[in-house]
């Protein structure tokens, strides 16, 4: 382990953003890198701990004391190996996923946790400088072929393994590049494209084939893929759009989230001179409360807008860890991402009741009312409308409430397949009740985390080679597991 007393010692130091008139100027990642001793003091936090909860608290079972420890040994390529013996793309969730790992670290009870995100995506970085990161053919040929249909972290974790195994894998995917949410969903400024790029790449060195531009269900049949291939994962998402039907909804100036994002990230591929959905200059209303509606109030800053306000649904969380969700769990408590830093009003607890029109078919503002009063520590004390409805002015109102499951009727409806929940129905092997096809990621689970999809991406690749092959040297992450078959 690390420096004993290193927790005690050393203090946390969080990762630094960029200034914010700085990096409002354009859209490159909004935080700075960490000097490598500086990493190497924090991932020295690392205590003895005995049992490490943070490996509960990762759906990959990353292996974290190990690669602090030799983060702060200064073996770094040590580290790298050992983080990508769990997870395929740490550059991936070191910037986008929220940690979990690090409420359910020990340390965490008694004073800030290890910064093990800072820490992942340092080593991930390094990596790549360094040349780490090289293409693993397979050794030989099973003679099996599988289709992944959709390529965001759970389709092509899936297809990164089964292809390591030995099976030649066909990437299929409706958009024109490959990356899925990744690609079109995230913005710029909280990844890098070009980290996308780089692990297609790598996985077009090792053998994977990708198929950008086909949409399965549409271009080619979901049963003549399946007779087409010994075994197909779908890992298409779970991108149906959460609507809000309320008067005034057909009005002009009103569209889903990813509408936004995705015109956004195009003009930042070069696709698009500019965006047809443009906040510059205009009253920006975000509803929604997620990770979408604040990547949605991020873009609004960089266009120019001339106000934003995000309106949640639901009560401010406390700012501290409540009884209700003790360590090592989640906690439901006050986060606030880079975006919030960077300008506009956050509301809680507020239900929208109608939109306003100008008169000119195009939509004001709209009608809200504060839904419910609530404790300080975010618990609800009283449900409905509490005194008289108000408007909020905008101009241009987006919403970001969520997602309903797949969108992609074409592949379930050729398929036969069932849905359960939010997703498809599956049973613990993530086999649907299609012999040979199975679901991985948000597809199956419903709308998740990006460690969720990689977790579950090589669990599936797993099951789809012992289903292939009799039996699977691939790993599965220990807390990755599907919904059973319904």
């Amino acid at each position: 382990m690390p420096d004993p007393w290193g927790f005690h010692t050393i203090p946390y130091e969080p990762v630094r953003r960029r200034p914010v008139p700085i990096r409002l100027q354009d859209w490159s990642e909004v935080y700075e890198r960490l000097p490598a001793d500086v990493v190497q003091r924090q991932a020295g936090r690392c205590m003895d701990c005995g049992v490490p909860f943070c490996h509960g608290g990762c759906p990959l079972g990353n292996l974290i004391p190990e690669w602090n420890d030799l983060v702060w040994r200064d073996d770094w390529a040590d580290a790298s190996d050992r983080l990508h013996a769990t997870n395929n793309f740490p550059e991936f969730t070191g910037r986008l996923c929220p940690a979990p790992c690090e409420p359910a670290c020990v340390l965490g009870l008694v004073a800030p946790p290890v910064a093990i995100k800072s820490v992942e995506q340092a080593i991930a970085d390094r990596a790549y400088e360094r040349g780490w990161v090289v293409p693993q053919p397979p050794d030989r040929l099973t003679g099996r072929t599988v289709a992944v249909v959709g390529s965001g972290p759970a389709g092509l974790a899936a297809a990164q393994q089964l292809t390591r195994a030995g099976h030649t894998v066909a990437v299929y995917e409706r958009d024109d590049r490959i990356g899925g949410l990744l690609r079109y969903g995230i913005p710029d400024f909280k990844m890098d494209k070009a980290l996308v790029d780089a692990r297609v790449a790598q996985m077009t060195a090792e053998g994977t084939v990708f198929r950008p531009g086909v949409d399965v269900g549409v271009d080619v049949g979901a049963q003549e893929l399946r007779d087409r291939y010994d075994a197909v994962v779908l890992a298409a998402g779970a991108l149906r759009q959460r609507e809000l039907p309320l008067p005034g909804r057909e009005l002009a100036g009103i569209h889903l989230a990813m509408e936004y994002l995705v015109q956004g990230n195009r003009v930042q591929a070069g696709d698009l001179d500019s965006p047809p959905i443009d906040a510059r200059d205009r009253r920006v209303v975000i509803i929604g409360g997620g990770d979408t509606a604040a990547d949605c109030l991020g873009t609004a800053h960089r266009q120019g807008a001339a106000g934003v306000v995000q309106l949640d649904l639901h009560p401010r969380p406390p700012a501290d860890r409540h009884p209700e969700t003790p360590w090592p769990t989640w906690p439901l408590v006050l986060r606030e991402s880079a975006a919030h830093e960077e300008g506009g009003d956050r509301e809680f607890a507020i239900r929208t009741m109608r939109f306003i029109d100008d008169g000119a078919g195009r939509v004001r503002g709209l009608e809200g009312a504060v839904l419910l009063e609530s404790t300080p520590d975010g618990r609800a004390v009283r449900d409905g409308p509490i005194g008289d409805p108000f408007v909020v002015e905008g101009d241009l109102v987006l919403l970001a409430i969520g997602f309903d499951g797949p969108d992609c009727d074409g592949v379930v409806d050729g398929l036969g397949l069932s849905r359960s929940g939010g997703g498809l129905a599956r049973d613990a092997s993530y086999a649907t009740g299609v012999p040979g096809v199975f679901v991985a990621g948000d597809m199956g689970r419903g709308a998740s985390l990006v460690v969720w999809a990689i977790a579950e991406g090589r669990a599936c690749a797993a099951a789809v080679d012992r289903w292939l092959m009799g039996s699977t040297h691939l790993p599965a992450p220990v807390s990755a597991h599907a919904r059973p078959l319904r």
